[in-house]
């Protein structure tokens, strides 16, 4: 009588099972050994005052419109040897930067009209490897974020007019103080010059006078 069962027995189970997890004792070493690789972002020097997630758009002239320019973490770096600060804006998934730009004095960033989450701001950035002239505005999760980053943006830019006026100044004062040294000198040598003729003038009058003192006493002299 046919049946519908399988012309081969297929293996016990146990036994196969057995058979493929058997330790065998072989270690095998890997092919290819990776080592540890050090990467660097360029923010090694820098502190960061300010880190916020974000989302940035440029302002395309020619299109005359918005477009995105990533989501992710914008920051504000002071460096800590010069403490100079600049904005860096990087994508999460590919890090790619997005905004690269120091804070200088001028710059002000501003509410985006309509949205209290956005701002917008003008800069010389050089995210692409060259300076551009670009409006940039930030859109963040919440309103209270955008203020902080308004408010610290704005104090940076300030903090650097600051340091502009007093290096001014101080470069001022510097000026002055080297043109009243060269001014004093300039006077003094008239002084030492009048000095210097007036000594020789009375040395050319007292050689008459000695002169005639000598003659006075060559006649007073007797002769033999």
């Amino acid at each position: 009588m046919a049946t519908n069962e399988p012309e081969h027995e297929p293996r016990d189970v146990e036994e196969a099972g057995a058979n493929e997890d058997e330790d065998t004792g072989a270690q095998v070493a890997p092919i290819v050994r990776l080592e540890e690789v050090a990467v660097t972002t360029g923010e090694e020097d820098e502190d960061a005052v300010l880190d916020l997630k974000s989302k940035l758009y440029r302002f395309d002239k020619e299109a005359n419109q918005w477009k995105e320019r990533g989501a992710g973490t914008v920051k504000l770096l002071k460096h800590k040897s010069t403490g100079k600060i600049r904005l860096v804006m990087r994508q999460s998934k590919t890090l790619k930067i997005c905004a690269n730009h120091f804070v200088t004095q001028g710059m002000n960033v501003q509410e985006h009209v309509g949205n209290e989450k956005s701002c917008v701001w003008h800069a010389r950035d050089f995210a692409d490897g060259e300076l551009k002239d670009e409006l940039f505005c930030i859109r963040f999760a919440s309103i209270e974020n955008c203020k902080a980053f308004m408010q610290k943006f704005n104090e940076v830019a300030e903090s650097e007019v600051e340091k502009e006026e007093s290096k001014d100044a101080s470069d001022t004062a510097g000026l002055l103080e080297k043109l009243t040294v060269e001014e004093t000198k300039t006077e003094e040598k008239p002084v030492e010059k009048e000095k210097t003729e007036v000594e020789a003038e009375e040395k050319k009058k007292s050689e008459p006078e000695k002169a005639d003192e000598e003659k006075k006493t060559e006649e007073a002299v007797p002769s033999t």
